[in-house]
């Protein structure tokens, strides 16, 4: 029966402890905190899938396939404009939505996609997509995080998508930033650098113009992105292109940014600076899946 299933799994999930314990916590357990949705149950792990977790941690491609389906299970309606992300993570968020819409769960949504790759992604699922020039309004927009600090300030952009998806998600009623606990920090800069979007035009003097300023000078080594754009590993001779035709210069740090915001105040007002990956003050909520299963941070 059921409870003996329970305690025999229990049992058998005692080598990978809270990993497991986690898993049931968020499914099983605290099923009374979701919102009642009639899709809720396509959310479940099956025993089977349980008892290949016994045996094995989980991998960070399920621990973000977990929070991005459970992003657009607790945050996408009928009836919604929904912004989608571009990266590792935002990819499940999109597959759920496809998943959805194809079973008739959800209705009558449409998606605005932040990069050619997303948009791609989503035509092949059958997922209806507008743009902000007939919707400028979103009802939520789902997204992946390189970094969150504890303000819930954000580096985004390794995957060179950082001017699109600030332009979708900054119209949305909610951006639900979707991680695994590794994208945790302490605070911004060492562990991931900051991209910065810039025009071609006099590409090496604006570099200069952003290393000079207040906030980065003498603390960050800029580096222009070769090969391609959706990675900041150099991984070609020839500079990345984004997919607005600029270039991207990543600031690598040594030392954590003492002020993020004052730093993207600084580059936003630099000339020759499109866009930049500090995302501050613009989540509403960050889903986090860790050891111990998925929680929230806001």
């Amino acid at each position: 029966n059921d409870d003996t299933r329970h305690s025999s799994m229990i049992k058998n999930t005692r080598r990978v402890g809270s990993v497991i314990v986690g898993c049931f916590a968020t499914r099983l357990t605290r099923i009374r905190c979701f919102p009642s949705t009639p899709y809720l149950q396509s959310t479940f792990f099956s025993w089977k899938e349980i008892r290949n977790m016994s045996t094995t941690a989980l991998t960070q491609n399920e621990l973000k396939r977990m929070v991005g389906y459970k992003s657009v299970e607790d945050h996408v309606r009928s009836g919604m404009v929904v912004g989608l992300g571009t990266g590792s993570t935002a990819y499940f968020a999109v597959e759920r939505v496809g998943q959805l819409l194809k079973s008739g769960a959800l209705q009558n949504v449409v998606c605005i996609p932040t990069s050619i790759k997303t948009k791609e992604q989503a035509e092949s699922l059958g997922i209806p997509l507008v743009t902000l020039d007939t919707h400028s309004k979103l009802d939520v927009a789902i997204d992946g995080a390189d970094e969150v600090d504890p303000s819930l300030n954000l580096v985004k952009g390794g995957g060179g998508a950082l001017l699109r998806e600030k332009m979708v998600e900054v119209c949305a009623d909610k951006f639900i930033v979707i991680v695994d606990e590794s994208k945790l920090c302490e605070g911004l800069g060492p562990g991931f650098p900051i991209p910065v979007e810039i025009t071609p035009f006099c590409h090496e003097h604006t570099m200069r113009t952003v290393a000079n300023l207040p906030s980065i000078q003498g603390k960050a080594t800029p580096q222009l992105r070769m090969g391609s754009s959706s990675s900041n590993k150099s991984d070609g001779d020839n500079i990345a292109v984004t997919d607005n035709g600029n270039y991207i210069v990543d600031l690598h740090f040594d030392e954590t940014i003492t002020d993020a915001p004052q730093m993207a105040l600084e580059l936003k007002n630099t000339v020759g600076v499109v866009e930049h990956g500090l995302f501050c003050g613009m989540a509403t909520l960050v889903i986090v899946a860790g050891s111990d299963g998925i929680y929230t941070k806001e």
